[in-house]
């Protein structure tokens, strides 16, 4: 570990790294003023207040107006807007005459979170419209503003988030991408440690040292690089929760205890892949594929259960996707550790299933053939 840099550049530096960059990234906690464009087919009084006020939203902000659904679609291809606001012709005058004209408005749902917010904002415009219609049409036939109040919204509604309350993103994913880069990390670091002996053609020279014990020679490769990423990866914890004050709402000593656990979990799924295809070229490709996919299929930015269940079943065979469980239910729900207890127990199940597929490892390592 000492003798080669790569080792505590990929175990200390691009962690830390990593975890600053997605810190950096998402400072602003949630993306405001989203590209949009609007369509104002009708150029009437009430057209240009709608434009003012979707201006005036905090979501989206109007990047371009448009003058027909053919260009701002083409804008949306070139990724110039993520969605755009349609207002027809004769709007204000089909508007006051009763005849309930159709607001449109589309949205690039392929950027889920620039889309979803350019929808939320669309969407709260286009209600706020129609009521203001109903509002200005029952006005003029001599309707109190309270009378109308009660007929437009007769039940108030009142939000409050739990957890966090605030909306903010970096709460969620900030913390979830910096442990899913971890893993990736542990996962490459682990199989580079075990394969390289492979191929340089030192794995009998290994085992030997290790007195033909396996376990004893994997102790030896792991445990040490186990103490430095059980470093770092308390170190982000405090860089999240100390530093930049991340809410903790539950236990500290459980975040604590999950991401070690969360760590040798980690670096036995790494094992597990080596002990399967004990090559350099293709264990690493396969830990490539697998830790890439982590920020996908581990539910940070879209839940497992409405995956399809070809896909979603592979939320569970990565440790980092139970870390991100426990850390949801203590820090942000505040939760008694009772409701993770199987996540714990998910945690402790990979260092067992690594393991059992030590003696295979062990086979390769005495016949050494390195297949470039």
């Amino acid at each position: 570990m000492t003798r080669y840099p790569v080792y505590l550049v990929m175990m200390i530096v691009v962690p830390i790294g990593c975890a600053l960059f997605f810190i950096s990234l998402m400072h602003e906690g949630l993306p405001l003023k989203v590209p949009t464009a609007i369509v104002d087919l009708d150029h009437s009084t009430m057209s240009r207040q709608i434009t003012r006020s979707l201006s005036a939203m905090e979501l989206v902000e109007i990047a371009d107006k448009e003058e027909s659904y053919s260009k701002a679609l083409a804008a949306v291809r070139r990724g110039d807007i993520f969605g755009f606001f349609v207002i027809p012709e004769n709007f204000e005058k089909d508007a006051l005459g009763g005849r309930t004209p159709t607001l449109d408005y589309y949205t690039n749902m392929t950027f889920f979170v620039p889309g979803t917010l350019s929808f939320k904002g669309f969407k709260t415009m286009a209600v706020t419209t129609s009521g203001g219609v109903v509002k200005e049409t029952l006005t003029s036939v001599g309707l109190s503003d309270g009378t109308i109040g009660a007929l437009i919204q007769p039940v108030n509604i009142s939000n409050h988030p739990i957890g966090n309350p605030w909306l903010n993103y970096t709460y969620y994913l900030t913390p979830s991408f910096s442990f899913a880069a971890l893993a990736l990390i542990i996962m490459l670091m682990t199989i580079f440690t075990i394969t390289i002996e492979i191929k340089r053609g030192t794995s009998t020279d290994w085992i030997a040292t290790a007195r033909g014990n396996i376990y004893g020679a994997l102790a030896g490769k792991l445990i040490p690089q186990s103490a430095v990423f059980c470093a770092v990866a308390l170190a982000i914890d405090a860089i999240l929760f100390g530093f930049m004050h991340f809410p903790m709402n539950g236990s500290m000593a459980a975040i604590a205890i999950a991401t070690v656990l969360f760590v040798i979990a980690t670096q036995s799924l790494g094992l597990l892949i080596t002990c399967a295809l004990p090559n350099p070229r293709l264990a690493l490709s396969i830990a490539s594929l697998v830790g890439i996919l982590t920020f996908s299929f581990a539910g940070f930015s879209f839940p497992v259960e409405k995956m399809y269940g070809a896909i979603g079943i592979f939320s569970y065979i990565v440790p980092v996707r139970y870390w991100f469980l426990i850390y949801i239910n203590q820090a942000l729900n505040g939760f008694d550790v009772y409701y993770v207890r199987f996540c714990f127990a998910a945690l402790l199940i990979f260092p067992l299933i690594g393991w059992v597929l030590a003696p295979r490892l062990r086979r390769a390592c005495l016949k050494p053939v390195y297949v470039p």
